[in-house]
C-alpha cells in the first residue's frame, strides 16, 4: 500500500467530523479456534442507526489527544489502547510522516462493550477523519486494509449496509436488501469482554462451524422480514448467556412483548430484538424498560450507513 501526504493541519485547517454506525450480527457462526488463536467466522454484518461522531482536528504538533464524550464516556480509554487512536497512529505511519498530530473527539452514542462495535466504528470514523484531514491520498481499499489490521469488525464500520464476513470477519462481500428493519436494543449496566465470551465458547466445545447462512441472505435479498427474523442466530450467545444467564429472561421477555426475535448482539451483552414496525417497537422497549437487568432501551432502524463524512466537511476543507 502506498500512501501519499501533504501536509496542511495548521490552526486554520477546519476540524472533519465523521459519523459511523453501531452493527448488529444477524447471523454470527463461529468455528473452532485455529492454531494461530483466532475463530474462523461466516457473519452477516448489519449496520444500524446508533452513531458515534468522531471529529479530527489539527494541532501543531506531533500528538494524538483523545476526548471522548456522552453515555458511559467514562468507560471509555483516551490512551494508546483506544481504538481511535490507534487508527490514526496507524495511518500515520502509513503515510511516512511522523509530524501529523490531532486532536480526536468522539461524542459516543454506540453502547460501550455491548457487541454493537462502538469501538471498530470509532476507529473507522478515525481512520476516514485523519484521511481527510491530513489530506492523504487513500483510496477505499487503503483503509480496508489498515481497518483490518485494527480489528476484525472495523472494516465493515467503514462500508455499513449489510455485509457477509468470513475469515475473521473481516473479508466483506456486500448482501442486497430490500425493505428497512426496526430493531429494539437492550442494554446492560456491566459490559462482556469479547475474549471472555470466546474462552467460554470454547470451554463449551463450541465451535458450530463456519457455516455461511445462505437461506438468510436469500430472505434479506427478497426483503421476506419474517424468514429473516428465522433466519437471525449467534454461535456465541450459548456463552453469552453462561456467563450472564440474567439475558435469558431479557430474551424471553422481548419476544413476549411482541418482537419477532431477539438474540444476543455479537459477544453481547447488549439484546437485539427485530420487530415488526415502530408501534410494536415501543410496546416491546416499554416492556423492557420494566427489567431490573436492563440499563437502557433504544431503537434503531437499519440497514444504516457506514462511515460517513458529516455535511460540510469536504466544502470547509477544501
Amino acid at each position: 500500500m502506498s500512501m501519499a501526504s501533504t501536509p496542511r493541519t495548521t490552526p486554520r485547517t477546519p476540524p472533519v467530523t465523521v459519523r459511523a454506525s453501531a452493527k448488529v450480527n444477524l447471523a454470527l457462526g463461529v468455528g473452532p479456534r485455529a492454531e494461530d488463536g483466532f475463530h474462523p467466522l461466516a457473519t452477516v454484518f448489519e449496520a444500524v442507526g446508533l452513531h458515534d461522531t468522531i471529529t479530527a482536528g489539527p494541532r501543531d504538533d506531533d500528538v494524538i489527544a483523545v476526548t471522548v464524550e456522552g453515555p458511559e464516556a467514562d468507560l471509555v480509554p483516551t490512551d494508546e489502547s483506544n481504538l481511535a487512536y490507534r487508527a490514526a497512529e496507524l495511518l500515520r505511519s502509513r503515510c511516512a510522516d511522523p509530524h501529523l498530530g490531532v486532536d480526536l473527539h468522539i461524542t459516543k452514542s454506540i453502547p460501550v462493550a455491548g457487541g454493537m462495535a462502538g469501538g471498530s466504528a470509532d476507529a473507522a470514523g478515525a481512520l476516514l477523519a485523519c484521511s481527510v484531514l491530513w489530506d492523504i491520498d487513500a483510496g477505499p481499499g487503503d483503509l480496508h486494509d489498515l481497518a483490518a489490521e485494527l480489528g476484525s469488525d472495523v472494516p465493515f464500520a467503514l462500508i455499513g449496509g449489510v455485509a457477509l464476513g468470513r475469515g475473521r470477519g473481516d473479508r466483506l462481500v456486500p448482501v442486497i436488501f430490500r425493505g428497512t428493519h426496526h430493531w429494539v436494543f437492550a442494554t446492560s449496566e456491566e459490559g462482556l469482554s469479547t475474549p471472555a465470551v470466546y474462552r467460554r465458547f470454547d470451554e463449551l466445545g463450541g465451535g458450530g462451524g463456519d457455516l455461511v447462512p445462505t437461506a438468510l441472505i436469500a430472505a434479506l435479498t427478497r426483503g421476506d422480514i419474517d424468514a429473516v427474523a428465522g433466519g437471525l442466530g449467534n454461535d456465541l450467545q450459548e456463552a453469552a448467556l453462561d456467563l450472564r444467564p440474567e439475558l435469558a429472561g431479557v430474551l424471553e421477555a422481548g419476544v413476549e412483548a411482541g418482537a419477532m426475535a431477539g438474540l444476543v448482539s455479537g459477544s453481547g451483552p447488549t439484546v437485539a430484538f427485530l420487530v415488526g414496525g415502530e408501534a410494536i417497537g415501543r410496546t416491546v422497549a416499554k416492556t423492557l424498560r420494566t427489567l431490573p437487568q436492563v440499563s437502557s432501551v433504544r431503537g434503531a432502524r437499519g440497514p444504516a450507513q457506514g462511515a460517513q463524512l458529516m455535511a460540510g466537511t469536504l466544502e470547509a476543507g477544501s
